[in-house]
């Protein structure tokens, strides 16, 4: 194959879109097509993402796959030189209080609810208990328009998704029990009300 420069290109090979999809991001079993390619595919694709510091998570009971940054220690010595691929951008305080109450939310629905596939939460729910950590405010138009700012945050992350494009009902998918573990929650938990008890303090004073 010749491509728009006159130069050859490889062939092109059916795991070639699942490779582009997970370095996009969080690949999920509803993307049927890639999902399937992906894993007839799994280990040529291991092998590819490997030679570039990543290993492949593929979680199929929950339906979700994702690359994962190998650290350093975890890398054979000629590897020692390798940049990273992926960076770590912390969460604000207010995404990273959103992580905890979804995966709280996550937990609780798996362990009481049998009946239904999805985790589904309305989005006036989820600010009533996320405001509940920060200081009263006189402007709750404002504090919502940032709460739903957070929320847009975790959306772009692949850790929510809207139900049928409504803004009020949200779907918390799964990757985020890969991303906030149980053994997370409580010492997350516990900077959270550290964090707010200086905010209040400090609105306060």
């Amino acid at each position: 194959m010749i491509g728009e420069d006159g130069d050859a290109l490889p062939d092109f090979q059916e795991w070639s879109t699942a490779a582009v999809r997970l370095l996009q991001g969080v690949v999920y079993h509803d993307d049927e097509k890639t999902w399937d390619r992906m894993l007839s595919n799994r280990t040529t694709l291991e092998g590819y993402v490997g030679r570039i510091g990543l290993r492949l998570i593929i979680d199929e009971s929950d339906g979700f796959a994702y690359l994962k940054q190998l650290a350093a220690e975890e890398l054979p010595r000629e590897y020692e030189d390798l940049p990273k691929l992926f960076r770590n951008a912390p969460l604000s305080y207010g995404a990273t209080l959103l992580c905890v109450l979804l995966r709280e939310e996550l937990r609780r629905f798996e362990d009481e609810d049998v009946h239904n596939e999805r985790c589904v939460v309305p989005a006036s729910e989820l600010f009533d208990q996320w405001k509940m950590f920060f200081p009263s405010v006189d402007d709750e138009v404002k504090q919502r328009k940032e709460f739903e700012r957070q929320l847009r945050t975790l959306d772009e992350l692949k850790f929510v998704r809207r139900v049928n494009d409504d803004p009020q009902e949200w779907e918390i998918r799964r990757i985020l029990k890969a991303r906030v573990t149980a053994a997370d929650i409580e010492s997350l938990k516990e900077q959270l009300l550290t964090a707010s008890r200086r905010r209040s303090k400090g609105k306060a004073e």
